[in-house]
């Protein structure tokens, strides 16, 4: 079979993307090849704000139906598949859209964010973040909204989560979790980088890593090719096996120099 023949007939699935979304962008998704994907739509934002993001994106979902369409379960992808659309499955990367209110995460997950990350680089109310030069751990309140998310089915991601909070999410959690967009510490010291026991300990709870192509957690930084990205994969896959191992690129197509300023300071603001 020729690599574009398996590569139509595979099902894609990036664990993450957080691109400057638009028709133009959905158009790539489809040409790409992409079945399906986590996307973005909260990262700093509170309740209000996180609001407008999935309300923005249930209007998407309508004026571009020909391109994509929102997924919740394996079923779904399946069926965006067949129908030749990409899916999207909304995702947080962090927990700030919920504020202080555990209630808000059924009303989340009822408008079809299945994917939440804990923390984002820094300390919030569940846990912190990896830029942290202390992780406190998963706090009392952080136990009660894992338990939450569990119940719901919504996935916890420890992509930017500190070492602590993510083995106590590990713990706590009933269900799997996952690094949807990690890079191995192995290959680069990075405090986003996830070492191989951190990796090890995450697929033995039944957990999945998706290997970023993100430039400054590869091995040559921002010189980095895709050499650098299939060594990442392939460091990873023989520390996990192939089985839970799988892309989340941390696609960010659209965004100029003012973005990225804005995602990396502390609770999207600076102090």
């Amino acid at each position: 079979m020729k690599t574009a023949d398996l590569h139509r007939d595979l099902t894609v699935f990036d664990g993450l993307i957080i691109s400057n979304f638009s028709r133009e962008i959905f158009e790539d998704m489809r040409r790409g090849g992409l079945t399906a994907a986590n996307c973005t739509c909260s990262i700093w934002e509170g309740f209000r704000d996180t609001m407008a993001n999935v309300a923005r994106w249930q209007r998407w979902f309508s004026e571009h139906a020909d391109l994509i369409t929102p997924v919740h379960t394996t079923a779904d992808i399946a069926r965006a598949k067949r129908e030749g659309k990409t899916g999207i499955a909304l995702g947080w990367q962090n927990l700030t859209g919920i504020e202080d209110q555990i209630a808000h995460l059924a009303l989340f997950k009822e408008l079809g964010v299945g994917i939440m990350q804990i923390a984002y680089n820094t300390q919030n109310l569940v846990g912190t973040g990896c830029y942290e030069s202390k992780d406190g751990g998963l706090s009392d309140f952080g136990h009660e909204v894992i338990a939450e998310m569990n119940r719901l089915g919504i996935l916890c991601d420890l992509s930017h989560v500190g070492p602590q909070t993510s083995e106590d999410v590990i713990k706590a959690s009933r269900k799997p979790c996952a690094y949807t967009h990690c890079a191995p510490a192995a290959l680069k010291s990075h405090p986003r980088n996830k070492s191989d026991e951190q990796l090890r300990f995450i697929v033995e709870k039944g957990g999945f890593v998706g290997v970023t192509m993100f430039p400054p957690f590869l091995k040559r930084g921002t010189a980095a090719t895709v050499d650098d990205y299939v060594e990442a994969m392939e460091h990873v896959i023989n520390v996990c096996g192939e089985e839970q191992v799988g892309f989340g690129t941390d696609f960010t197509q659209g965004y100029g120099r003012e973005f990225f300023e804005w995602i990396t300071r502390d609770k999207g603001y600076a102090r």
